[in-house]
């Protein structure tokens, strides 16, 4: 045991207690996952959870996005993302291409299951989505989203 942690202190109790009523991190890690259930509750029937259901999201566009856009998007490192991808590939509902300018990038795109399933997930998305909004109060979810985006 290296000598600076045999004479380290124990912390305080109401230090425990400080950090469980004041830390930002925490408040926001509790709130995330309570979304989190919810959306994957909602989303469940459709065999999605909530971070399939964004990564889907984020691939709807004219055109394949790199591996790298949605990465940066989601913000998520690129070995989480490759992870994330695997079941959507499996079930189908995307695939993963070359670049053809850049043969070292990959390129994502929905396929047509992929596009016909989120079509079908986006009405829960959005019933799930303004019950929330509806909870807060009046004003609080731009208040909130504009909080969150200070600390992004």
């Amino acid at each position: 045991m290296p000598a600076e942690a045999a004479k380290a202190q124990p912390v305080a109790y109401e230090t425990t207690i400080l950090v469980r009523d004041s830390c930002l991190c925490l408040h926001l890690q509790r709130a995330a996952r309570a979304l989190a259930r919810r959306f994957d509750e909602a989303l469940r029937p459709l065999d999605l959870t909530n971070g399939q259901f964004s990564l889907m999201m984020s691939l709807n566009r004219p055109a394949p996005p790199a591996m790298g856009s949605i990465a940066s998007l989601l913000a998520m490192d690129r070995t989480t993302l490759t992870a994330a991808l695997k079941p959507l590939a499996r079930r189908g509902l995307i695939k993963v291409t070359k670049d053809r300018d850049d043969q070292r990038a990959r390129l994502l795109e929905l396929t047509l299951p992929g596009k016909k399933l989120l079509a079908r997930a986006v009405p829960v998305w959005q019933s799930t989505h303004a019950a929330i909004e509806a909870s807060l109060g009046e004003g609080e979810p731009d208040r909130l989203r504009k909080i969150l985006g200070a600390l992004s």
